[in-house]
Parts: C-alpha cells; structure tokens; sequence
C-alpha cells in the first residue's frame, strides 16, 4: 500500500474514524469514487447492528441478490428471512476500503468481536444504488485466533480511471431487477461499471472458499486481497 496523504473524511451525522485517501482520490459529483460514503455506510450498518438486532441490519442493508456463506453460499434475503435477531450482536469495524474509479462498486475489509470473546475479519463488497446509497451485495468474513490490531486511519484507495474518463458520462448505479435465478453454489463474480474493480470466489463442496478482489492499479490490474478460507471444523 502506498503511503497515503491524510484527509479528514465527513460521514454527515455518523460519527467516523479519518480516511487516508489515496491522492487521486479528488473527484465529485455522481458517477465518482467516494469511498468515505462506503465507510460511512458500514459504519452505519454496524450501528444499526447494536440498535436494531444483528439480522435485521444485514437485511436492511442488503441487496436483493446479495450472497453470504453459511458456510455454502446462499442468497442473504432468503436465508436472513424470519431468522431471529441473537440477543447480542456482533460488532464490527472498518480498516480498509478500495473503491472503483466510478464509484459503483467497493469493498471493505475489518474486524470483528463477539460477545463470547472470539474475533475475526470480515469483506464487505457494496454496490452503489440508483439513490446513490451503498448496499451490500457480498458478505464474508473469518475467525481469528489473534485480534486485529485497529488502524489510526482508515486506507483508502481508489482504483485508476480507464482512458477518456469523464465523472459526467459515468454510468451511475446498478440496481438488481427480475426475479433471482439459481444460485451456482460454486462461483459468483462481480465488477464495477466501469471495469477497474472485481471480485471472484470459489467455494469448494466442504465450505472452504477463495476469495479475490483485483483493481486497476499504476496502468494494470493488481490483486489487493487474496483470502483462502478454510472449511469449517464440525
């Protein structure tokens, strides 16, 4: 990760931690990154975890066709259906975001504690809707036997613009339309609109998993996160 310059981002009435932006990261308006809105939309969900029960935000704040593992992949909104609230939430905080340069897509990456002690980290992939809010549309995460240690900073780092570039002509939001097709248990990808963000996981037939996340970065495209999940113990 290169070094960032260190800006102060504004998450409107959600108070958050600073966002280290990479210095690129210096455009407006609809159809730009602006990964500050996707720290501040995780923060939010994590909050509305402790106000309103831990399956009510992840449903809240999922999009239609957003997959989670459990620990095969499902659809979230038909396995989070009527599923009760756990009296104690998890808690949850974000490290590191990585946004596409036009916004419409962006992962997130940090920690996370339970009431029982143990902790781990989690990936949060959000997709930018027509209302320009940020749901999710992947969620994964692991334990650890070791706590996160937490940053002064978040990072930030947006992905390189594709030649000719311009914010105004930028396609703005992708919202999922039509019923859901089949789930392939196996595999399921996902890009930006424009191309400089994606994603990639495998999921074997005991549950482990590969997850990729690749960006456009200094003129090609480069792995920032390359996660092997082990199978869960029974």
């Amino acid at each position: 990760m290169k070094k960032p310059i260190l800006i102060l981002a504004v998450f409107g009435l959600i108070a958050g931690p600073a966002v280290a932006r990479d210095r690129r990261d210096d455009r407006s308006g609809n159809g730009s990154a602006n990964p500050s809105a996707v720290v501040a939309a995780e923060i939010a969900f994590a909050q509305a975890a402790q106000e309103k029960g831990q399956w009510t935000a992840f449903r809240s704040t999922a999009t239609k066709d957003a997959v989670m593992f459990v620990p095969q992949m499902a659809y979230a909104q038909a396995f989070l259906a009527g599923k009760a609230d756990p009296a104690a939430a998890v808690k949850w905080q974000p490290h590191q975001v990585w946004s596409s340069c036009d916004g419409s897509l962006a992962v997130t990456r940090g920690a996370w504690q339970r009431a029982d002690g143990s902790t781990g980290y989690f990936t949060t992939v959000w997709q930018r809707q027509k209302d320009l809010k940020y749901k999710w549309v992947l969620d994964q995460g692991e334990a650890m036997p070791f706590p996160l240690d937490e940053p002064e900073m978040i990072a930030a780092k947006v992905a390189d613009c594709p030649a000719g570039y311009r914010p105004e002509r930028a396609a703005k939001a992708r919202d999922f339309k039509g019923s859901l097709p089949p789930l392939d248990p196996a595999h399921r990808s996902g890009a930006s609109l424009d191309g400089t963000l994606n994603w990639d996981v495998t999921v074997m037939p005991d549950g482990a998993r590969h997850f990729v996340i690749a960006m456009t970065s200094e003129g090609k495209v480069q792995t920032v996160q390359d996660l092997q999940v082990e199978a869960p113990t029974k």
